[in-house]
């Protein structure tokens, strides 16, 4: 304590200065420009941030931008004060909600409800939605595009023009572009490609993130002189992107007897270019998609078919729980702690679902 060499009394002789020593002022060299340097790279500050950027400009490239579609369809829901994304709610918690807005017009509640005994699921999930219903859902969502476009009057694409290149040899009415076509019409020509083609749901949703890309990015709307065409190409470019095993251009002319290959070809070389080549889309951005068009779906009436679950069906998710949990038992083993504080005895306790 009374050392004299103590750290705490004299400072260690390494930052000790004689007083004859002579240092040099310091001083600050004049900064470079970019140019002197001969680095004319953007700095990352002065770069453009993509997330200010605004959203309702790339709802197909952004995961938080509201899809379009949804936006119009707002404008047809049967409950002005509410929006649609405010009906994703479960169906169960609907229902007495339900039969309190109908006490002056009683009626059937065709709504299914699980029970101690009984659950009741629909077979659509978002990595494998139910085919017939998702293409129904996206006929819906085309049908709003058509109905609530802009009537500013956008260019019209020539390779889009049904007039100009016809999709079978019967005439085109002198009014093709003056009736919007039924939702009905809509569905029976995109089943048609789905069915012929052998496509899946997922490529129907795809098919839709493309579509609005298009319209985005182009500056284009959809109207009835040109909603087979763009439907076709966007079907056609994501059956490509999607399927393992795509569906050649020349399959489609079997489909569509009276188009040939080259003007498949120029569709599909036409649409890439617009899109910029931009093909990618983002897990988030399909969740978005197949979500709203849930919600879409729920606010028209049009909800998945519930099903009650068999004991098939909860074997199978009783295997599919032990499979991940065997997956992740070595990771629980590496971050499971040999002792544990007292001052946190709350532990994760790890458990598999049973469903019997």
């Amino acid at each position: 304590m009374g050392n004299t060499t103590s750290c705490c009394v004299s400072s260690s002789p390494k930052h000790r200065r004689s007083n004859h020593s002579r240092l040099e002022p310091y001083r600050p060299e004049p900064e470079l420009s970019r140019e002197d340097t001969g680095c004319n790279l953007q700095h990352i500050s002065d770069r453009e941030n993509l997330d200010d950027l605004p959203m309702e400009y790339n709802p197909s490239d952004h995961p938080r931008a509201s899809t379009i579609f949804l936006s119009k369809s707002q404008t047809d829901v049967a409950v002005p004060n509410k929006r649609v994304r405010e009906k994703r709610k479960s169906l169960y918690i609907n229902h007495f909600t339900h039969i309190s807005e109908n006490k002056h017009h009683p009626g059937p509640v065709r709504r299914k409800y699980s029970s101690c005994s009984t659950i009741f699921l629909d077979d659509s999930t978002v990595s494998q939605p139910n085919l017939k219903y998702t293409i129904k859902c996206v006929a819906l969502a085309i049908y709003y595009h058509i109905k609530n476009r802009d009537a500013d009057g956008r260019m019209l694409l020539d390779i889009f023009d049904e007039k100009l290149h016809p999709l079978s040899k019967s005439e085109v009415p002198a009014d093709y572009d003056k009736h919007d076509p039924e939702q009905k019409q809509i569905y029976r020509f995109v089943r048609t490609l789905f069915s012929a083609a052998q496509l899946t749901a997922e490529c129907a949703i795809v098919t839709l993130v493309y579509l609005e890309r298009l319209l985005t990015y182009a500056e284009i709307d959809i109207c009835p002189a040109n909603w087979k065409r763009i439907v076709l190409g966007a079907i056609l470019l994501a059956s490509k992107v999607w399927d393992d095993q795509a569906v050649w251009n020349v399959d489609y002319c079997q489909i569509l007897k009276d188009i040939t290959v080259e003007d498949m070809n120029e569709l599909e070389r036409q649409f890439l270019e617009l899109l910029q080549f931009n093909i990618n889309v983002p897990s988030s951005v399909y969740a978005k998609y197949y979500f709203d068009l849930r919600s879409l779906a729920e606010a028209n009436n049009l909800s998945f078919p519930l099903e009650p679950l068999s004991r098939d069906k909860a074997q199978k998710l009783e295997a599919i729980s032990r499979l991940c949990d065997d997956k992740y038992k070595d990771l629980r083993k590496l971050a499971k702690k040999r002792s544990v504080s007292a001052d946190n005895l709350s532990v994760v306790r790890w458990c598999p679902a049973i469903i019997s």
